[in-house]
């Protein structure tokens, strides 16, 4: 019987002592415990997206040092462990230092080489090079190894061979991306279980928080174990790192797969643990079924945001937020979850009407800052909105040209911008500096999408939040706050149920039923086509479907919507193309100098979603389609 210790911890990209530093106390934890070996995840000592500091010699140089510090932990207990690997006499493709993402095993304060190896470290097979992930970039995978050393990669994919209280074991260990091998032409699982009988399969992981990941990973593991016959033990670790415009959540979901696929240990999401299992398991340890561990997606996403949020002020060391709070749903929800991440003493709440703004929202803004018990401040902006416009109306301009007007006439559209800005970068950015503050950015995905937002105005933040919620989540986002985590209606009913609107005009007067031009009902899933099909939808496929019948059906939304929007197929064309010009013309630009967002889908906009200003372009086949469909 061996007992496994699974080590779930937050893991600091970028700060090798620091990590080393816990990973030490973890070690002396388990072998209190009487743990034969000990797992960590990926990459425990150096984190994993830390950019172009993969780079620096002196940060590997650490990290390797770190790494001698973990062997020499070895004494009476196995530690398998992430970590970076130099070969200081090779270079990568790109004439750059040799780095291989690589799993390490040791015992008796030394490393054990995997079977026949080259190296004594396992190399990372399968190299992740699409969403937020860019592993070509900085590492040597084993499949250029196989084709530098002109062998076939298989040979190259081997166990590690141990001796536990004089019982020989033959251990399979793969890395992250080895597991989900559907779509490659190889399966480092199949090849290392191919010729060898292994006593269990070691998985070290950085993945991602996405939302529906996990269900999905339980059934690829499952299968792997059933399949071959082996238990699989997945360690993934906690935390958030970020690509500079993406923010991720590490969520952990450590589990123990048996070898029937049974599920038979597993760690919460977001949680520090040493967890301990014995091998071979016993039938009553077993966690009955999948469906013990799957979570409310609303929740799931909650515990995301949450977690993101806390985590990434404390990195950035701010402790305290300031909050435009419109008495709409997304401020409302935002400021709900800041009040949970540093406390209602911490969120000031500013309102800032115009004259466009309703007595219903007003005094809705006052009532979200009573239920949470935060600070409060209405700061009017309407004198100086009218200062501004009169100011430039009143400004004359030398040496005018026939595109630059003596007079600058603002028109309504610019007067929104400028309330928007306003709002933005004079108050909210002023307060949150003479409070010492940060001031969030409250858009959702959909205005992201669209660029439904004002540069230098509500695009405007330290950290978007909620920009990679669509709508409908952010409104079961609100009800999940109110009946799950206040148990109480924090959020106002009417906040609910009010028209969503800027209020920046007349023509989006709440009272009147009157707000954005966005239909959520109908674009949250247009717009999600664009951005999440793994085949992305183009004017081309949504035509196509429209003219089959099966838009609806294709993209998600209720039956029925379609026709509810629009009266025919011209009203639907000009739609499409409004939006689609702006999703790949202006928009892309807001985004590029968008605050970074907190992801939780399995596309976020950033680093996730990358995107070059070429401008709105339609297939010619779209153009066929749609005379057909006018000619009608």
């Amino acid at each position: 019987m061996i007992k496994i210790c699974s080590c779930q911890f937050e893991v600091e990209a970028g700060h090798p002592s620091s990590n080393l530093k816990k990973m030490l106390a973890y070690i002396e934890s388990a072998k209190k415990n009487a743990a034969d070996i000990i797992v960590f995840p990926e990459m425990a000592v150096p984190g994993y997206f830390i950019g172009d500091t993969w780079d620096s010699s002196a940060f590997l140089r650490d990290c390797e040092e770190c790494g001698r510090v973990i062997i020499k932990a070895a004494e009476n207990i196995v530690i398998i462990f992430g970590n970076i690997a130099v070969d200081w006499e090779k270079k990568n493709r790109d004439g750059r230092q040799r780095k291989y993402n690589a799993l390490f095993v040791a015992q008796d304060k030394k490393l054990i080489r995997p079977q026949d190896s080259k190296y004594p470290f396992a190399i990372k097979t399968l190299h992740p090079n699409y969403r937020e992930f860019d592993d070509t970039r900085y590492f040597y995978s084993t499949a250029m190894l196989a084709t530098d050393l002109e062998v076939n990669v298989r040979e190259l994919i081997k166990p590690f061979k141990l001796s536990i209280k004089g019982k020989k074991l033959s251990i399979g260990c793969i890395l992250c991306e080895d597991g989900w091998d559907d779509d490659y032409p190889i399966s480092p699982i199949d090849i290392l279980c191919e010729n060898n009988k292994l006593d269990v399969i070691f998985n070290i992981s950085a993945s991602p928080y996405t939302l529906g990941k996990n269900d999905k990973r339980h059934r690829v593991f499952s299968r792997h174990a059933r399949r071959n016959n082996v238990p699989i033990v997945f360690v993934n670790k906690v935390g958030i790192q970020n690509n500079g415009k993406t923010v991720y959540t590490f969520d952990g979901s450590s589990t123990v797969y048996n070898n029937d696929g049974t599920i038979i240990d597993y760690i919460k999401p977001y949680e520090e643990k040493n967890s301990y299992i014995i091998l071979p398991a016993r039938q009553k340890n077993f966690v009955n079924g999948i469906d013990k561990i799957k979570e409310d997606e609303t929740a799931s996403i909650y515990k995301a945001l949450l977690y993101g949020i806390k985590h990434f002020l404390r990195k950035i060391h701010m402790k305290k937020v300031v909050i435009g709070i419109s008495g709409g749903i997304d401020s409302a929800v935002a400021a709900a979850l800041y009040v949970k991440a540093v406390g209602p003493k911490n969120v000031l709440l500013v309102n800032m009407p115009s004259v466009y703004n309703s007595s219903t929202t007003k005094s809705l803004a006052h009532e979200m800052s009573l239920n949470l018990g935060c600070p409060y401040a209405v700061i009017p902006i309407q004198k100086v909105v009218d200062y501004t416009i009169n100011q430039l109306e009143n400004t004359e301009i030398e040496n005018a040209s026939e595109n630059i007007p003596r007079q600058i006439k603002v028109s309504s559209f610019t007067a929104e911008n400028i309330q928007a800005r306003d709002r933005s970068a004079r108050i909210l950015a002023s307060v949150a500096a003479a409070i010492g503050a940060g001031f969030t950015c409250n858009a959702n995905k959909a205005e992201t999408t669209v660029g439904y937002s004002t540069l230098y105005g509500d695009q405007s933040g330290f950290l978007a939040a909620l920009a990679d919620l669509w709508k409908y989540q952010v409104y079961n986002l609100a009800r999940y706050l109110n009946g799950k985590v206040y148990k109480k209606q924090v959020i106002p009913q009417a906040v609910i149920d009010i028209v969503p609107s800027a209020e920046l005009s007349v023509e989006q007067n709440v009272d009147a039923g009157k707000g954005d031009p966005i239909k959520y009902l109908y674009h949250d899933y247009l717009f999600r086509s664009f951005v999440e099909r793994w085949d992305k939808a183009v004017p081309e496929d949504i035509l196509q479907w429209y003219k089959d019948g099966v838009l609806e059906k294709n993209i998600g939304c209720a039956p029925g919507i379609v026709k509810k929007y629009f009266a025919n197929v011209s009203e639907f064309i000009t739609d499409l193309e409004h939006w689609w010009n702006l999703f790949s013309g202006m928009a892309v630009a807001k985004r590029i100098q968008a605050p970074p967002i907190l992801a939780v889908s399995r596309r976020a906009y950033g680093f996730d979603q990358r995107e070059a200003q070429n401008g709105p372009y339609y297939t010619r086949q779209y153009e066929k389609i749609k005379q057909e469909l006018l000619n009608k």
